[in-house]
């Protein structure tokens, strides 16, 4: 588990495509420093294990399977992309973002981005599979980053970044048209499940 609070941005130094998957290896300064063989690490909000750590534990290396190449955007990275990393959340740490798993629920696009004096607006086109669990002031982790839903529309929705954020993430390189992973906010998904299922056992429409 994670809380889409980024903690380094790091940078792909090779990416390996093979048959069954690829073989990502991202420089990093601190988040390989106390990792281990089989640790989880979210690469653009994705969670990988890392099976490799390079030499001075300044970087590592993560297994990527196919699937997981055809439902996010890591399969469009290349030699130097930025990368957002965060390590798995340990027990008894602050959760100061919200609950993020790991798993990528649909790849959107960058509609536009326009700077807002103190604050960048980024729109983000959406697929159904995350744009149903949007709502104004709710959650939705964009390339594993922790942020709050401003506006919500037929199409996608809108994030409000503020400088910081913008600086120590992967987003202030991103153009409009530029895919990003996203996942929606689990409770969401908790809760309409529960009652579809609840509706479902009394004979109502879920």
């Amino acid at each position: 588990m994670f809380t889409g609070i980024i903690e380094e941005v790091g940078r792909v130094e090779a990416i390996e495509h093979l048959d069954e998957g690829a073989r990502l290896v991202v420089a990093a300064d601190s988040v390989a420093g106390d990792a281990g063989i089989g640790d989880s690490i979210a690469v653009n909000g994705c969670c990988l294990t890392v099976t490799a750590l390079a030499e001075g534990a300044k970087g590592f290396a993560a297994d990527v399977m196919s699937e997981t190449l055809r439902v996010t955007s890591l399969g469009d990275l290349d030699a130097g992309s930025p990368v957002n990393l965060e390590r798995a959340l340990r027990a008894g740490s602050r959760l100061d973002g919200h609950v993020v798993q790991g798993h990528v629920d649909g790849v959107g696009c960058v509609r536009s981005l326009e700077v807002e004096r103190n604050a960048t607006t980024v729109w983000v086109d959406a697929p159904p599979s995350v744009l149903r669990y949007c709502v104004p002031k709710g959650s939705v982790a964009i390339e594993g980053i922790s942020l709050t839903l401003v506006d919500v529309d037929d199409a996608g929705f809108s994030v409000s970044i503020i400088p910081h954020t913008w600086e120590v993430t992967n987003l202030s390189s991103k153009a409009v048209g530029d895919a990003v992973n996203l996942e929606a906010d689990v409770l969401s998904k908790y809760v309409e499940a529960h009652v579809r299922r609840l509706a479902g056992e009394s004979g109502g429409e879920p």
